[in-house]
C-alpha cells in the first residue's frame, strides 16, 4: 500500500501545473517543496509560446491574463542580439503574457488547491530508491524526518534537482561564461522616452531601443512612446557564481549598465528584477524507471522566454500518460512516449536557444555580418513565421505509430469553431475537462461505432465547422491529434487505422468483450 500515486518534488510551476493536471485525470498527487514559501526573488516575468494556447484549453486563459500587471506587449521578440518583430504578421505565431513569477506560482497553486492537491512546503527529499512497485522517498520537514511511498515521483525541482541527481541520470551540457541581468524599470522625469523608443538621457544624448554592443556588453531596451516602465537587459562576460536565492537590486542593475555603456543611466524604481546565467544542458533520460523529470530538472536552455513554456508543456504531456498507468488504462510503452515526445521538443528548443548563443556572443565583424543578414532574413514573412513558431514550440510534430499518418497527427489541435445540437462551442471548450475526444466532423457512424469501445475514457462527440481539416480527430488529453480521418474518405476505410489509433494511445478498452458478445 502507497501513501499517494505521485510524488512531485518541487512546487514551482512545473510542479504546480503537474499537480493539476493530475489531479485533473483523477490521480492523487502530493507536493513536497523543501521551501517553506513560495520564492520572493523574481525570475521569469511572463509566459510565453503554446503554453498560452493550452491554457485556453484548460479554460485558464482568461484567469491568467485578468491577472497580468501591465499591458501585453507587442508581439515582437529579442533573438540572439535581434530582434523577431512579428508586429507585421496579422497572425503572429508567437505572444507573450506579462505575469510576475510570484503571481503566476500563486494563480497555479489555487488551481491545484481548487482541485484538492496537497502540497507540503519545509519538505526536503534526501533519500530516494525504487523497485519494481514503487518509489520510497526519505523526507526531512520541520518536525523531523519521515518517510513516503508511491507508484511514482517527478522530479520538478529545477536545475540543481536532488532527484535527477539521486536517480543517477546524467544532465550533459555547458554553462556560457557570461551574466544576464533582466528589469522592468520606472525612469525618472529627466528621461525622455521619445516616438521611436529611444531614451534622451541628459548629459549623454540618446540611447537607441533595441540592442547596444559595446566591448564591454550588450544592453538592451525596450519601450513604448507614453509607457510608465521599460525593460532594460544587459549581458557581461563574467564568471561569478551568485546565489539565486539573493535578489538583484536597482544598484547592482545601474552598475551593469554604466559598465556596458560607459555612462550612467538615472533609474527611479523597478517592478522586476533578475539575474541569471545561461546554461544548455539536457538530461541524457526524462525517465528512469518510476522516476522522471520535468520542467528545468529535464532541460536548461540558453535564453530568455522559453523555460516556462517547455516545462509546463512538460507537465501536460506527462499527467494524462501517468494517470493512465495508474489507472491501469495505458497501452505497453505509452509512458515511454513521454520522454521520446517531450526530449525531442528539448532538442528542438536547444538548437534556436544555441543558436541565439552564437549570434549574440561572437564581437568580430563575421559576428556582425551574421546578425545583419539574419536580421534582414527575418522581414521577410516565411522565415519570420517559421523562427516565431520554433520559438513558441508549436513548430514540434511528435512521431506517431502507423504507416502514413495523417500530416495533422503529432501536432497541437486547431482551437476550431464548432456547430453542435447543443449549440456552439470550441475544440478548446471541450478539452477543458483534459479527456481525449474522437470529434467526428463530417457525420461519420463508422467511426463513432468503432470509439464505442473506448467510450469509458474517450469521449465521442459530433460537430460541424467551417472548411473542416479533416473528417475526424482524435485529440489527446494534451490537445494533440493522434490520428485523423482524411476529408470526404469512403466510410469504413479509416476504421482499422482508427481502431490502431485508438489501442496504442488508450489500451485495450475494458468493455469490448460486452460488445463482441451482443
Amino acid at each position: 500500500m502507497t501513501d499517494t500515486d505521485v510524488i512531485i518534488v518541487g512546487a514551482g510551476p512545473t510542479g504546480l501545473m503537474l499537480a493539476a493536471e493530475l489531479r485533473l485525470a483523477g490521480v492523487r498527487p502530493l507536493v513536497l517543496e523543501r521551501k517553506p514559501h513560495r520564492r520572493d526573488v523574481p525570475k521569469a516575468g511572463g509566459l510565453g509560446g503554446q503554453i498560452l494556447q493550452l491554457l485556453r484549453f484548460r479554460g485558464l486563459l482568461e484567469r491568467f491574463e485578468a491577472a497580468c500587471t501591465g499591458p501585453v506587449p507587442p508581439p515582437r521578440f529579442p533573438f540572439g542580439g535581434v530582434h523577431l518583430d512579428l508586429t507585421q504578421l496579422t497572425d503572429p505565431p508567437l505572444h507573450a503574457l506579462p505575469l510576475p513569477q510570484q503571481q503566476l506560482e500563486q494563480l497555479l497553486d489555487d488551481r491545484a488547491g481548487e482541485l484538492d492537491a496537497e502540497i507540503r512546503r519545509g519538505h526536503e527529499v534526501t533519500g530516494i530508491s525504487q523497485d519494481d512497485a514503487g518509489v520510497r522517498v526519505d523526507v526531512l520537514c520541520p518536525d523531523g524526518p519521515y518517510q513516503l511511498s508511491a507508484r511514482y515521483l517527478v522530479g520538478c525541482d529545477g536545475a540543481r534537482s536532488r532527484v535527477r541527481d539521486l536517480a543517477g541520470i546524467g544532465f550533459p551540457g555547458i554553462t556560457y561564461p557570461e551574466v544576464n541581468r533582466l528589469a522592468q524599470v520606472t525612469l525618472p522625469d529627466t528621461v525622455t522616452v521619445l516616438g521611436n523608443g529611444d531614451l534622451d538621457v541628459p548629459g549623454f544624448g540618446t540611447i537607441r531601443a533595441g540592442f547596444t554592443r559595446t566591448d564591454h556588453g550588450l544592453l538592451g531596451i525596450g519601450s513604448s512612446p507614453g509607457a510608465t516602465s521599460v525593460s532594460l537587459y544587459t549581458i557581461e562576460d563574467e564568471s561569478t557564481e551568485y546565489d539565486d536565492d539573493v535578489p538583484m537590486t536597482l544598484t547592482e542593475l545601474q552598475d551593469s549598465i554604466h559598465r556596458v555603456l560607459g555612462a550612467h543611466l538615472p533609474l527611479a524604481g523597478s517592478t522586476r528584477l533578475s539575474r541569471f546565467t545561461f546554461k544548455a544542458h539536457q538530461a541524457e533520460h526524462y525517465r528512469k524507471g518510476r522516476i522522471l523529470l520535468a520542467g528545468d530538472a529535464a532541460h536548461l536552455f540558453p535564453a530568455t522566454g522559453v523555460a516556462l513554456n517547455a516545462g509546463l508543456l512538460d507537465a501536460v504531456n506527462l499527467a494524462w500518460k501517468l494517470a493512465a498507468d495508474l489507472h491501469g488504462q495505458a497501452p505497453a510503452g505509452l509512458l515511454d512516449t513521454y520522454h521520446t515526445e517531450r526530449h525531442l521538443a528539448g532538442v528542438r528548443t536547444m538548437l534556436h536557444t544555441r543558436a541565439q548563443v552564437a549570434l549574440r556572443r561572437g564581437h568580430d565583424a563575421a559576428a556582425e555580418a551574421l546578425r545583419e543578414m539574419f536580421q534582414e532574413l527575418v522581414t521577410d514573412e516565411q522565415p519570420l513565421r517559421r523562427m516565431g513558431a520554433m520559438v513558441a514550440g508549436t513548430d514540434i510534430r511528435y512521431p506517431m505509430p502507423g504507416t502514413n499518418p495523417h500530416p495533422l497527427t503529432g501536432t497541437f489541435a486547431p482551437d476550431l469553431t464548432l456547430h453542435t445540437d447543443q449549440g456552439v462551442t470550441s475544440v478548446a471548450e471541450l478539452l477543458h475537462p483534459a479527456r481525449p475526444i474522437l470529434l467526428d466532423l463530417a457525420s461519420r457512424p463508422d467511426l463513432r461505432e468503432i470509439a464505442q469501445d473506448w467510450r469509458d475514457r474517450v469521449d465521442i462527440r459530433t460537430a460541424k465547422t467551417d472548411e473542416r481539416p479533416a473528417d475526424a480527430l482524435l485529440i489527446r488529453p494534451d490537445a494533440h491529434i493522434a490520428w485523423a480521418a482524411p476529408i470526404d474518405e469512403p466510410d469504413g476505410t479509416a476504421t482499422p487505422s482508427l481502431r490502431e489509433a485508438l489501442s496504442a494511445w488508450f489500451g485495450t478498452p475494458s468493455n469490448i468483450g460486452e460488445r463482441h458478445d451482443k
